[in-house]
């Protein structure tokens, strides 16, 4: 026994030390595209990032993150924790291989009546052979390392994410709780209980994922304390469910949300001071516990001791959470959903602002409602009490329209276009209970998790959003470039499935509970998840990280393989040595294909392009800006580069989609670093929540002509009653009664604050008038249109190129583009093929000498689509600056910085977009026909190979098919230009075939 000990230890260790190998080096050394960059602000200075937050992980960061010898690696060592967290992953699921994969091979010792087989299989059962010994070591090593090099388990492991750490206390619990199976059946033995009880409470400060694999867990208790009968396991999923709803539920928000209640109470009707309600209810649920554990003492209840101790290391893991208060209450610069009290607290842990979503009844996208009726009490914390602030609305449904399973629930007309993709639904009609389930099978399970299987353990067709599975007979002939070239295209030949499968067999025929409880891993961190997420039909990206739980119990299944392999080798081999040695590099084969395929697209170690681009938008914009973001890739590269790196702190960044919240514009109101408050003169009464979220459009004759804007920002502050109009309900709200607008200009002031450029300071208007064309305002407009009022030039305000236009609010003619971002200015566009205008001088500064384009240009370097769409925005504005400079006579320049865009952007590395066809026509102007001719001819045939792919994939790559169409539109007008007259017909008659077979939509 001690001698199989020490080379399970040894061998593990050494599948550690390669998987750590392995995500070292393929480990991005700075911020990633989306929550990345946030993840590692908010871990370097213990930030409160989006809810419901990681605060065990960022404390976690944050130790890493200080053994950076300087900022700029501080995002290395935060990635690094990921690969760490990973390998340790890797490490117990070897554990766990070599534990399911010796109950296997080695006999158990008969059980006692009324007693599991598994209640006897204790640490001194029988001493595996060498044969045995080495098909186990192989099996665990080649299970163990097929996840190492898993698609999706890789993608996470070399970022900054939450999700290769929550893979890490899924694999130490389903081991710990193996371990306490294979001990004898003492109080000693409860430790291990109480052990994963305290993990189960830490991963809650990391991600919930971990919480579905507690079924699994119940039932490895079920087989090791009872014999089994179908009431023992129904009793048993039972209790695992009301366990995982207890912790899901009741402990989670549940707790807090009662503190919460005593809150109120206590201050708003017992006059006491804020927080006394909270220590009230801690002291009393502190005592209770008290109580309990020694009632259960006293009593010699071991279960209930047992159970009582659990529940409070779940307490203690979850108490990492007290850190988002704590840092809330400091006001930091990143402080999302400002959850500093109880109220605000409890509504950031149960993630209100996502909305919900039905899950096991509900109504369907075409139900209306007939009705609505008010739930809880919404509070914000005032002065001296707790301010009630209305009530959640919930819609109410006649019960004929709602379906179990309702899959089909969102009424967002994008949605609807997709749902008819996948199933078939009639206008006006209720979709059947058998649509919601084809949707469910088809698109939910079939399209966003049976398709991720197969990315992991079959192969994967590409990176472009929809790619499906490759399987071993499609070759990469009549593909366009961008698929068969792709270095996502990996190709396991089905190996890893196949030995999955063979394990799986394998398993339920010689251990069909410990398969089953494999299996109930495999459903819960899988199938189960698609089932409670009710994914729409829409996705701004890939999500088969969710479910690498669902991966990591197939690669038990793998491991196992090779036990089935040796098996039949030892019948013909006559030897248990020699079946062990050759299954086990046979199997290492698989792993082997694995990291040879997916290497160079797991491969992040020379990536930066992600905090390039957010410096890139920092440096489009003058000193002390105001810079309106987008969204998720638009706004956290930007945070890292400010709160990390320090690069451009006097920049105020205000993300528009966070604009509607008064949390939000509190914090802008506030000092960060150089950046002085926002300039607004709206006052939190005018913003809170329920106040002017929505102002409707309600026409005014006396006013139809335009109002002054600052007048109108000063009536919003008033809540004067010529804007107030009423509801049913007899509730009153502000609209607004024109859609033209107009503010007088400070000439003076525009002109001393340099706030437009000097060939345009004769072109300052004194009065600018827009018109906004919406049917209400948001929030965030309001706080737009009071900053442009109230600013008078003092603060350049920019919008990101990438920002919605309709959040420009009809100010489109009044924008100055000065790189990657419009600066709103008093001097009005008199162009309508372009937004605004351009200041040349200004733009050519900042693209040409301040933007960085690092190994953008490497063509051993993968950048997938999220890293393709910067580059691609850049590529335009280096054409709208070229023509502005042929616009002036001046070729040479214009001729410059089309050779720049080119060298730094090169086709090789960054293929060519939507974006390259106009540079055709100053191609031409300045001589360089040759590269002109080569787009055109590139182009029309790469679009022409993506066409007739894409035409063959029923409709799934619709957006592949629009923007490629759309570039044999430009090729032919810019081809006919250039006097390209024969090519441009030719590409003319390939688009309309191709146009033809989408029916003219």
């Amino acid at each position: 026994m001690l001698q199989y000990n020490r080379i399970n230890n040894l061998v593990g260790w050494l599948v550690f030390a390669v998987a750590t190998i392995v995500y070292v080096l393929t480990l991005e050394p700075t911020a990633s595209f989306w929550d990345s960059g946030e993840f590692i602000a908010s871990s370097y200075k213990l930030l409160v990032p989006h809810p419901p937050g990681a605060p065990f992980y960022l404390l976690l960061g944050r130790i890493f993150s200080l053994f950076a010898s300087d900022p700029s690696q501080v995002a290395w060592w935060v990635n690094l924790l990921s690969a760490l967290s990973s390998s340790f992953t890797v490490l117990f699921l070897f554990w766990t291989i070599s534990i399911l994969a010796r109950k296997l091979l080695v006999p158990a010792p008969k059980a006692p009546a009324g007693l599991s087989a598994a209640a006897t299989e204790t640490e001194t059962s029988v001493e595996p052979t060498l044969g045995q010994t080495i098909a186990i070591m192989g099996a665990a090593t080649v299970g163990a390392l097929a996840f190492t090099f898993s698609d999706s388990f890789w993608f996470s492991a070399v970022e900054a994410e939450v999700y290769a750490m929550s893979s890490f206390f899924t694999a130490f619990v389903v081991w710990a709780m193996l371990r306490w199976e294979s001990r004898a059946h003492d109080a000693a033995s409860d430790k291990w209980l109480i052990l994963i009880a305290y993990m189960v409470g830490l991963s809650i400060g990391v991600h919930l994922l971990n919480l579905v694999a507690i079924p699994a867990l119940a039932f490895i208790f079920f087989f090791r304390l009872r014999k089994y009968s179908n009431k023992g396991a129904i009793v048993t999923l039972v209790v695992s469910a009301v366990i995982l709803g207890v912790v899901l539920v009741g402990i989670i928000p549940g707790l807090p949300s009662i503190a919460g209640s005593f809150e109120v109470l206590f201050v708003n009707s017992f006059g006491l001071p804020f927080g006394a309600g909270v220590i009230f209810f801690v002291v009393l649920f502190i005592g209770a516990l008290v109580w309990a554990v020694r009632h259960a003492i006293k009593t010699g209840n071991r279960t209930l001791h047992t159970a009582l101790l659990s529940l409070i290391f779940v307490l203690i893991g979850y108490s990492s959470y007290l850190i988002i208060p704590i840092r809330s209450g400091y006001d930091p610069t990143i402080d999302e959903n400002d959850p500093e009290n109880i109220v605000s607290f409890v509504s950031y842990l149960k993630r209100e602002q996502y909305g919900d979503r039905p899950l096991l009844f509900g109504p369907q996208f075409n139900a209306e409602p007939i009705d609505q009726k008010e739930g809880d009490a919404q509070y914000i914390k005032g002065e001296d009490k707790y301010l009630e602030v209305g009530r959640k609305v919930e819609a109410v449904y006649d019960s004929k329209d709602k379906t179990l399973l309702p899959r089909l629930y969102s009424n967002q007309p994008g949605h609807i276009a997709q749902y008819k993709k996948w199933v078939d639904i009639q206008e006006g009609q209720k979709p059947s209970f058998g649509a919601n389930l084809s949707f469910l099978f088809r698109y939910q399970m079939g399209h966003m998790f049976w398709r991720y299987f197969g990315w992991n353990f079959v192969g994967r067709e590409g990176d472009i959003q929809q790619s499906g599975v490759l399987w071993p007979w499609e070759g990469s002939e009549g593909l366009p470039d961008r698929i068969a070239g792709s270095k996502a295209r990996n190709n396991f030949l089905m190996l890893p499935l196949a030995l999955g499968i063979l394990g799986l067999i394998f398993q339920i025929r010689r251990k069909q509970r410990d398969a089953f409880v494999v299996g109930l891993l495999f459903f819960f961190t899988g199938l189960a998840i698609v089932i409670y997420l009710n994914q729409p039909p829409i996705e701004p990206r890939e999500r088969d990280y969710t479910f690498a739980g669902a991966f990591y119990a197939f690669c038990i299944w793998i491991g196992l393989g090779v036990l089935a392999i040796a098996d039949f080798l030892r019948r013909t081999l006559k030897s248990d040595v020699l079946a062990g040695v050759v299954a086990t590099v046979a199997g290492l084969l698989i792993p082997g294909v694995m990291a040879a395929q997916g290497w160079d697209d797991h491969d992040r170690s020379d990536r930066y392009h992600s905090v390039d681009s957010a410096k890139n938008l920092l440096s489009s914009v003058a000193p002390n800006a105001i810079l309106f973001t987008n969204g998720d890739n638009d706004t956290f590269p930007l945070w890292y580069a400010q709160e990390v790196e320090g690069f451009r702190t006097d920049v105020r960044v205000a993300v528009l989609s966070y604009m509607n919240t008064d949390w939000y514009l509190d914090q802008m109101k506030r000092q960060a670093y150089e950046s002085e408050p926002f300039p607004m003169t709206l006052e939190n009464e005018n913003y809170r929540q329920g106040i002017n979220d929505y102002l409707p459009y309600v026409e005014r004759p006396e006013v139809a002509s335009g109002i002054d804007l600052k007048q109108y920002i000063q009536l919003v502050k008033q809540n004067h009653q010529a804007l107030q109009i009423g509801d049913r309900s007899g509730r009153t709200y502000l609209s607004f009664p024109t859609k033209n607008f107009f503010l007088n200009v400070d000439k003076n002031a525009v002109l001393a604050a340099n706030a437009v450029a000097p060939a345009y300071r004769d072109s300052v208007v004194s009065q600018m008038r827009f018109t906004i064309d919406k049917a209400g305002l948001e929030k965030k407009h309001l706080a737009i249109l009071d900053l442009i009022a109230n600013n008078n030039w003092q603060r350049p305000v920019y919008f990101s190129t990438t920002a919605d236009n309709s959040d420009f609010l009809g100010l489109d003619n009044y924008l100055q583009l000065e790189g990657l971002a419009y600066r709103v200015v008093p001097v009005q566009s008199r162009t309508s093929d372009q937004m605004g205008y351009i200041a040349k001088n200004i733009m050519y500064d900042n693209m040409m000498n301040k933007f960085s384009w690092r190994n953008l240009d490497r063509t051993d370097i993968f950048y997938d689509e999220n890293y393709l769409r910067f580059p691609a925005n850049a590529r335009d504005k280096y054409y709208q600056l070229t023509m502005e400079y042929l616009k002036a006579g001046d070729k040479a320049t214009a001729k410059k910085i089309m050779d720049y865009c080119f060298t730094q952007l090169p086709d090789k590395s960054i293929p060519y977009d939507y974006y390259i066809p106009p540079f055709v026509v100053p191609l031409y102007e300045v001589g360089e026909q040759k590269r002109a001719q080569e787009i055109v001819n590139t182009m029309s045939a790469r679009s022409d190979a993506a066409l007739r792919y894409y035409f063959t994939q029923n409709s799934m790559f619709e957006t592949e098919i629009r923007i490629n169409l759309f570039i044999l539109q430009q090729l032919i007008q810019v081809a006919r230009q250039v006097g390209m007259t024969e090519k441009a017909t030719e590409i003319e008659q390939k688009f309309m075939q191709y146009y033809g077979q989408m029916g003219g939509s």
